[in-house]
């Protein structure tokens, strides 16, 4: 992102502006905020199939680390439970920025069906069909804000995902 680290790192953390700045965001309220982005959150979004729109929700624990720097998720409900969510930012030089979203979710989704399958469904659908289009559309949606440009521009981004 043109950029700097630290207005890439504000948008990123600064969910509740997010349904303001990010048009596939419904909403996201904080179900207990222990200060800035940190606390219990509840996020849903659209997943876009052409004209139609597939709704998705998920709560999580989000803390903000500025040290390192990073923003961490841990899914607590909703289909993704137990999928952890690193947003990390990674200064390139001087107001450029690489942000990129790291998603593992070793077990996949809480279903009545044996291990292997449920990390199959993570993979195969889940994963790239609704984790995927979502991130990419946020991450996108982030680039726009902190560089300043109009709609449709930096849909090359692409978020990248552990295993």
């Amino acid at each position: 992102m043109r950029a700097p680290l630290a207005a890439c790192l504000r948008a990123g953390a600064d969910v509740e502006r997010w349904p303001q700045i990010l048009p596939h965001y419904r909403w996201v309220r904080f179900q207990r905020k222990d200060g800035f982005a940190t606390g219990r959150v509840e996020m849903a979004a659209r997943r876009a199939f052409g004209p139609l729109a597939y709704p998705v929700w998920w709560v999580s624990e989000m803390e903000l680390d500025e040290e390192r720097p990073a923003v961490l998720y841990r899914h607590v409900d909703g289909i993704t439970t137990g999928m952890l969510v690193e947003w990390r930012f990674h200064e390139e030089r001087e107001g450029i920025t690489r942000v990129e979203i790291v998603h593992e979710w070793d077990s996949g989704p809480r279903w009545p069906l044996p291990g292997f399958a449920r990390r199959r469904i993570a993979e195969w659908i889940i994963g790239p069909i609704f984790i995927h289009q979502v991130a990419g559309r946020t991450l996108a949606g982030i680039k726009r804000q902190v560089e300043g440009i109009r709609e449709g521009a930096g849909a090359d981004l692409v978020p990248k995902h552990g295993t």
